[in-house]
């Protein structure tokens, strides 16, 4: 075996031991998680908004950000719900690149797991703490989710791991929302078939123990786009699109069916600023539509202090080391023009 053991990672319950959420945290969260399953559950009309930059690479600058959001979501609190995005795990297509502050706290340095759970802990803390906004992670290793269990609100589960039994079994166990995004293939089915293997109970192996699981109805799909045979993307956000997945989804007869769509990605080519356009879209697609305005419950928007993207190396304060993300200016506009539609 080719394996180098380099240093044991701590039980969850050691590193939260270590860094506790304090009791008004844990109810503020209480009180925000409500709000949100309200919207999946119809008890709410208000619109989800999980924004954020594509990758949370320096604390301060994240924070920054999560600072400014509350202060919108101040203004917007009669229809918009905001879930910062503090993505902390990053797929990488080929394996290669920067893999997120849960693999390097710092990425021009060497990774460091032991170190990133650490940092990773104390910056959703602290962004909750500063804004009192909990945020959403991606899942991107099961095994991780219990060092932040406590202090999210959302979880996305990315294209490349949609059809993961870990992941559709561990979020099975969840009590938040969990957004399943559609594979890159694009491919309607697999979308739905994780959805409702997420909602069912479940057995199974986890982080050493045997567990039993009740399943999560609040589970629902993420539209991403997707990438055809030939490299090619395919938006999956036009009217006839929409349509076609809603009439499959309620067909289904699954828990709470809602859309979530993602403005980046496939669905933008990755070109940040068609995202105002897109959900602009969206909207009135909503309008055109009962299914439409009842499923479509929100959007998935990239954005940070500085708009487009750098490399690691340029430390421009604010602005995304891996996808291109929507400056704040014209995130901020966007917050305010999608409160004034729903």
């Amino acid at each position: 075996m080719s394996f180098e053991y380099i240093r044991e990672i701590p039980k969850p319950k050691e590193i939260l031991g270590a860094m506790p959420l304090s009791q008004d945290l844990v109810e503020i969260k209480k009180k925000r998680d409500l709000d949100i399953k309200g919207v999946f559950t119809r008890e709410s009309g208000k619109f989800l908004l999980v924004i954020g930059p594509c990758s949370a690479h320096d604390e301060d600058a994240v924070c920054d950000y999560i600072s400014r959001l509350a202060k919108v979501q101040a203004e917007v609190k009669d229809t918009i719900i905001i879930i910062p995005r503090i993505y902390t795990n990053k797929p990488r297509t080929t394996g290669i690149g920067y893999k997120g502050m849960a693999h390097q706290p710092n990425p021009q340095e060497e990774p460091n797991i032991v170190e990133g759970l650490k940092a990773i802990r104390k910056m959703h803390i602290r962004a909750l703490k500063e804004s009192y906004l909990p945020a959403a992670d991606e899942m991107l290793y099961p095994g991780n989710y219990p060092y932040l269990e406590d202090v999210l609100s959302y979880v996305a589960v990315g294209a490349r791991s949609v059809e993961n039994q870990a992941h559709r079994l561990t979020c099975s166990g969840l009590d938040i929302p969990v957004g399943m995004k559609n594979p890159t293939s694009g491919d309607r089915e697999v979308t739905l078939n994780s959805i409702q293997a997420s909602q069912a109970p479940h057995t199974f192996s986890y982080n050493r123990w045997e567990v039993k699981t009740a399943g999560n109805p609040l589970t629902h799909a993420v539209l991403r786009g997707a990438v055809d045979p030939h490299g090619v993307t395919v938006p999956n956000y036009h009217y006839e699109d929409l349509i076609w997945f809603a009439e499959a989804y309620k067909k289904r007869c699954l828990a709470n069916p809602t859309i979530i769509v993602d403005t980046n990605h496939a669905n933008s080519d990755k070109k940040f600023a068609e995202q105002p356009r897109i959900a602009m879209e969206v909207m009135q697609s909503r309008r055109h539509s009962a299914l439409l305005k009842d499923m479509i419950r929100g959007f998935m928007i990239e954005s940070f202090i500085e708009e487009g993207a750098q490399k690691v190396t340029e430390n421009v304060y604010g602005k995304s080391i891996t996808d291109p993300c929507l400056g704040w200016k014209d995130s901020e506009k966007l917050i305010r023009d999608l409160a004034g539609m729903v």
